[in-house]
């Protein structure tokens, strides 16, 4: 079986954003960088599935050379491949992204069928059921449309069996039960399973592993929406009330909530 799971380089998600005085970028010179969890779950998957199947796991991104750090983390939490497909560090829209993974996806597939055009060569595309950034929802779905392939999104459980992926979507009062043959793409969701810890000794395997790079073409298509600016949401610089302690706080804290109510 081979897996492939795609992620995205994002700013740290407990870090305050500053924008640019454009309003155009965000202003990283300060920021650390991750991934979002629901893709450290996605690789973590995919590393699972090749330890029960067989087979290889490759992560991708597409991004600016920096995104090799988080490439390398996959590589030393025992990804076998990594793949980036490097910009120039400007935000592309979901469509344009989704295009690039899924023509990265067919030159995979007619390298190993020797040229035959449009041929998938995973059996499982992996992607996190949201970014922790701009939280699209979008690029999964959208692979899975331009490689014509079934796609399952926001799942909890996935288990992979005689060529037929058996996935699980949580809802309230119980679960969807879905099952599609493969290849297929799957968006999984943080929980899914619980990611492992990358050694420093696998880290430092890991910075010596090369990572190809490949310059995919933008292609954004008609109707694609503009971006006009970022805007920052408002911070909250109320005070914060202190309405006793202990069980002597009961009595304040039943009235507040009394008034919170009164006011709904």
């Amino acid at each position: 079986m081979d897996v492939l799971a795609c992620i995205k380089r994002v700013p740290d998600t407990g870090a305050k954003i500053v924008l640019t005085d454009d309003g155009q970028e965000i202003d990283a010179s300060n920021l650390g960088f991750t991934m979002s969890p629901h893709e450290e779950c996605a690789i973590e998957e995919a590393i699972q599935q090749v330890e029960e199947h067989g087979g290889s796991s490759e992560v991708l991104t597409l991004g600016p050379e920096d995104a090799t750090e988080q490439l390398r983390t996959g590589l030393a939490m025992q990804v076998d491949e990594a793949t980036l497909l490097r910009t120039e560090g400007e935000e592309w829209s979901p469509r344009a992204t989704a295009s690039a993974i899924a023509d990265a996806v067919r030159a995979d597939g007619d390298a190993a069928t020797d040229g035959d055009s449009g041929e998938v060569d995973h059996d499982l595309l992996l992607f996190g059921n949201e970014s922790a950034d701009t939280a699209n929802y979008q690029v999964g779905v959208r692979v899975a449309r331009e490689l014509g392939l079934p796609c399952v999104a926001g799942i909890k459980t996935l288990d992979v069996e005689d060529g037929t992926a058996v996935a699980k979507r949580e809802v309230s009062g119980g679960e969807e039960v879905y099952e599609v043959d493969l290849p297929a793409v799957i968006t999984v969701k943080e929980g899914i399973n619980e990611p492992r810890y990358a050694s420093m000794r696998a880290k430092m395997q890991a910075r010596r592993q090369e990572v190809p790079n490949r310059e995919p073409a933008h292609r954004e298509g008609a109707g694609a929406f503009e971006k006009i600016r970022l805007e920052a949401p408002e911070e909250d610089d109320s005070e914060a009330e202190i309405l006793g302690e202990g069980p002597d706080a009961v009595a304040r804290v039943i009235e507040v909530l009394r008034d919170d109510v009164e006011v709904l």
